[in-house]
């Protein structure tokens, strides 16, 4: 009888046994599935998620490579060669600023309620911008479009504006009207277009950060229209830093590559950053159970493993005179442990099927659940964060401006769990290791059997 016949009859005949490893094996099989099934899920929300952001690669200044010194000054780069990079294919859309100041003349006032010396009297500050669109506070949903459009690409060389609601009341301005600027030389004057009103929560009396007036009049217009009042424009225009918003999160390296390609030595001084930081927000939950279900999964292995050796181990033990019997009558030690691992490779086999049928949903909502707790303890964290006081940095109270959390990127609190011949491969392959694990250690029992001792005395 051949050693595939005898698997079977043996496996047949004690049914108990074969009950018993099928189970061990049914639970080591849902386990690493769930485990597979949870990293392919997860890998997909993420996937979703790096696809629905994009990426944002931040141009800007290297301070590392800016060393010392009393002229010291921050790097510039070519408006033209940041269009370069821009037209790359992994680029969905890109944005630079310039700024200066400008003053209103000839009718328009500034809103009131904030602080208007720091720019003297009649000035505000003009941020030239590429794309409003890209602007951190538009992304983020921070500042809100009331009425008209963003500035775009194709605006570059016009006169367009987008001004705060607060401007346009005071000055009863809307979409269509035009405003006069006046450049930082107080001589050079242009008039331009409202394209759009928008809204910024701060309180006029705040003053912004970074320029130190009233966040109620902080002017967005186009590049082209702003840099033709600037009182420094001296050759081709400059911008100190860029955004790109990428395609897709995973170009980031090919991006970064064409980049300094296209570029050349012009990106001395500078350096590309990628900002993930909303990718991260969201999928925190989703690595957090990743992690879970690996170590589980892992565990589980190599526990089911053991277990499954002394099941066979044990086995081997209580068939030492059926092996003697074979072995006096001239079959192969090989085969012996051939049949072995037959056994434990079609019980396995069985508990794979087995675990593909209902492992799935399982693991659908144990994972969904786990994902649940996961996310809403994350958008606790966030929802808890408090900013640093209104004039401070935070430095002195020990809170990091960095750590704020990025608006509008709730963590991911959603799966779908799919099976697909891939996981079933991954499951069979683990599955068949496990196996041959389990008959490695009672294979060198079987070698050391004699079928003189154990017909003779009985071991």
């Amino acid at each position: 009888m051949n050693f595939v016949k005898r698997a079977g009859l043996s496996l047949w005949s004690r049914k108990g046994r074969t009950l018993i490893t099928l189970a061990t094996f049914l639970v080591i099989s849902v386990m690493v599935l769930a485990g597979v099934l949870i990293n392919d899920a997860t890998a997909q929300a993420e996937q979703d998620a790096r696809r629905s952001v994009g990426a944002e690669v931040n141009l800007e200044a290297d301070l590392g490579q800016l060393g010392g010194g009393s002229e010291l000054r921050a790097p510039r780069i070519d408006a033209a060669t940041v269009d370069k990079v821009g037209a790359l294919p992994q680029v969905r859309k890109y944005t630079y600023s310039i700024w200066d100041r400008v003053l209103l003349k000839g009718g328009p006032q500034l809103a009131d309620g904030g602080p208007k010396e720091p720019m003297g009297p009649g000035g505000t500050v003009g941020m030239g911008v590429l794309d409003t669109s890209l602007l951190p506070d538009f992304r983020s949903g921070k500042f809100t479009l009331l009425s008209g459009e963003h500035l775009t690409a194709a605006d570059k060389g016009k006169k367009r504006l987008l001004i705060e609601e607060r401007l346009a009341k005071e000055n009863k301005l809307g979409v269509g009207d035009t405003i006069t600027l006046t450049g930082n030389d107080e001589k050079t004057t242009a008039d331009f277009t409202v394209a759009g009103v928008y809204r910024d929560p701060s309180p006029a009396t705040e003053p912004d950060s970074e320029y130190g007036i009233s966040p109620a009049n902080m002017l967005y217009g186009t590049v082209g229209g702003l840099s033709a009042l600037s009182s420094e424009r001296n050759g081709p225009l400059q911008a100190g830093k860029a955004t790109f918003l990428l395609q897709d999160a995973d170009t980031q390296g090919a991006f970064k590559d064409e980049a300094k390609k296209v570029a050349g030595p012009a990106l001395d001084g500078f350096k590309l950053d990628a900002n993930d930081k909303a990718i991260r927000q969201m999928t925190g939950p989703l690595k957090s159970i990743s992690t879970t279900a690996t170590l589980a999964m892992w565990l589980m292995g190599l526990a089911g493993a053991a277990v499954l050796t002394l099941l066979v181990n044990l086995a081997v033990k209580q068939r030492h005179k059926e092996y003697g019997v074979l072995l006096a009558m001239g079959e192969k030690k090989r085969k012996l442990i051939a049949q072995q691992a037959l056994e434990i490779l079609v019980v396995g086999a069985l508990a794979i099927g087995l675990s593909s049928l209902f492992a799935p949903r399982l693991t659908q909502s144990a994972g969904q659940a786990l994902l649940g707790r996961e996310a809403t303890s994350a958008q606790h964290k966030i929802d808890s964060w408090q900013g640093p006081p209104s004039g401070s940095t935070g430095l002195g109270e020990g809170i990091d401006p960095n750590d704020k959390p990025v608006e509008d990127a709730d963590p991911i609190d959603k799966i779908t769990v799919r099976l697909d011949p891939a996981d079933l491969a991954t499951l069979g392959a683990i599955g068949l290791g496990i196996g041959l694990l389990a008959t490695a250690v009672p294979a060198g029992a079987v070698l050391r059997l004699s079928p003189r001792t154990i017909l003779t005395k009985g071991k």
